[in-house]
């Protein structure tokens, strides 16, 4: 349905390809039986195999002449790397903020941890504050956010869901505060509102701890990379999917690749542990989530 309604400059036969192609992935219909955890070759076509650096290589197919489009709203909300973890998403954003030119700020959460439940057990006297600012998961921003005006960012949070700030929805940093960060909206029913994001208490809706920590922080992630499940509802003209490390949970694969709205659109860079390039990669598909729908 993406692929149709998009104006496509692919011919019929090469769209009817490629969509049958991503749809076999979601399905583990490729060197089948693919019940589980199955390796399966991605297409020439859509591999970033000739490089020195993966995150060079990744950044600048999916951002080509990116000094000069920095700012530039239609640029930003049609594209963006996907990967699998947290982690990868943080290393990217970082590496492509560097290049933005202009001064760096920094905010720092505030971490607490609600002992209402375990007064008086000794295990909390662990949790030191260093600890937790060490924390990371879905949903919950980082404890240290740097950002710089141009910067593109994500919410974590319904804001306003009336005015369309709603989980997700994209923006582009225009000023920094202390206490406020003005940002443009890039994406949804409002596009080139601006608006004010303040600090809020956030606690992840499934805790992976022992414990409930809450995080006062500013709702938002950079958006130059984000995790395939956030990518979840994003249509985009190009993605570029970085996979260090094999995708793990069931449909992973399909989401990434589904994202996109052509297939000229779609890179793909894999590789080892050593950045040594590779042509397969794990899909994840359980069959008998189908067998339930």
């Amino acid at each position: 349905m993406r692929l149709q309604q998009a104006d496509n400059t692919s011919s019929t036969s090469e769209l009817e390809l490629f969509s049958n192609w991503i749809l076999k992935v979601g399905d583990g219909k490729l060197e089948e039986p693919n019940d589980g955890y199955t390796d399966i070759p991605i297409p020439n076509d859509f591999l970033i195999s000739n490089y020195d650096d993966p995150l060079e290589a990744i950044v600048s197919e999916t951002y080509p002449n990116f000094l000069n489009n920095y700012k530039n709203p239609e640029f930003l909300q049609s594209r963006a790397i996907l990967a699998g973890t947290i982690e990868t998403v943080d290393i990217i954003n970082q590496y492509v903020l560097g290049f933005i030119p202009g001064e760096e700020k920094e905010y720092l959460s505030s971490d607490f941890v609600d002992t209402f439940d375990g007064e008086g057990n000794e295990a909390f006297d662990v949790l030191t504050l260093e600890f937790l600012n060490t924390l990371t998961t879905s949903g919950l921003p980082n404890h240290k956010i740097k950002l710089k005006i141009g910067t593109p960012i994500m919410l974590l949070r319904n804001i306003d869901q009336p005015e369309g700030l709603c989980n997700r929805t994209r923006l582009i940093v225009t000023r920094l505060e202390n206490h406020v960060i003005e940002a443009k909206i890039i994406s949804g029913k409002n596009i080139g509102g601006v608006i004010y994001i303040p600090r809020m208490d956030m606690t992840p809706t499934q805790s992976p701890w022992p414990f409930k920590m809450t995080r006062r922080q500013f709702p938002i992630t950079i958006c130059y990379a984000m995790t395939i499940n956030k990518s979840q509802g994003q249509s985009l003209d190009y993605v570029g999917l970085y996979l260090p490390r094999s995708v793990f949970s069931h449909g992973q694969l399909y989401v990434a690749i589904s994202r996109v709205k052509n297939k000229k659109g779609l890179k793909i860079l894999i590789h080892d542990k050593d950045n040594h390039p590779l042509n397969s990669t794990t899909n994840v598909v359980f069959k008998e989530v189908f067998e339930n729908l």
